[in-house]
């Protein structure tokens, strides 16, 4: 497989709202990576530091990310369309978007783990659970770090595109097919949380419109009142209350 205009990309964040900035990034192309801590224009969130363990005392004495060389490779690597692969790729590609730095192409691994995982056997679809759930053999990757987690998703990437091009057996279409897929919403097919965890959308659907209905309500107005678009749970509700 050629991986020359793919780049394995994870950024770290003040906070995961609206106005959550990058305080640290790492990347891989051509085999070879990069990764830097940055001073954000914002403090960094209790909630960001007990995930991350990046504290506001670590990149105090930090450059900001913006105008930085590395801000200005990636703008040149994305300007000539490399193709980002990320998990939940939309959260890493609008905080680029916040620095000034636009994707067009993406691959998304949350996304092609939904895809393929047809039957809904998978209980999770984060990175670190899909780290063990499928025994990849990664090493030096501590969780939720930024470096850590490029390489758990190259691993990652690798696990799929193999299973896709077993069936495929054509590598440009495997990567064509991973595209589209990242490009639309997701249909998910079980609730991974409240009073139907674990049970299937489209059996909850025969039984508890109302409780669709309410959900619904509420992504919208996640998205319209705080700017958090679950495209994925409005796409796929929507299908079910057509």
């Amino acid at each position: 497989m050629d991986k020359t205009k793919l780049v394995f990309l994870d950024t770290e964040t003040t906070g995961v709202g609206p106005e959550g900035r990058l305080c640290q990034v790492a990347y891989k192309i051509n085999n070879q990576e990069f990764e830097s801590l940055f001073k954000p224009p914002c403090p960094i969130e209790i909630e960001a530091m007990s995930v991350s363990h990046i504290t506001n005392k670590m990149v105090a004495d930090k450059d900001p990310f913006h105008g930085s060389p590395m801000h200005n490779d990636l703008v040149e690597i994305f300007s000539g369309g490399a193709v980002m692969v990320a998990h939940n790729a939309a959260f890493d590609a609008e905080i680029l978007r916040r620095e000034k730095i636009e994707v067009q192409n993406i691959i998304d691994t949350y996304k092609i783990a939904q895809h393929l995982d047809s039957e809904a056997k998978v209980p999770r679809y984060n990175l670190q659970y899909l780290r063990y759930y499928f025994d990849l053999d990664v090493s030096d990757a501590p969780a939720h770090n930024a470096l850590g987690d490029i390489r758990v998703l190259e691993r990652l990437f690798d696990h799929f595109f193999d299973q896709m091009n077993a069936e495929k057996n054509d590598e440009k279409e495997v990567i064509k097919k991973m595209m589209e897929i990242s490009a639309k919403p997701i249909f998910i097919r079980k609730f991974n949380f409240g009073k139907y965890k674990d049970q299937l959308v489209g059996e909850v659907a025969l039984s508890d419109q109302g409780y669709l209905r309410w959900l619904l309500g509420e992504k919208i107005k996640d998205r319209e009142e705080r700017g958090e678009n679950d495209e994925n749970w409005i796409y796929t509700l929507e299908h079910y209350l057509k």
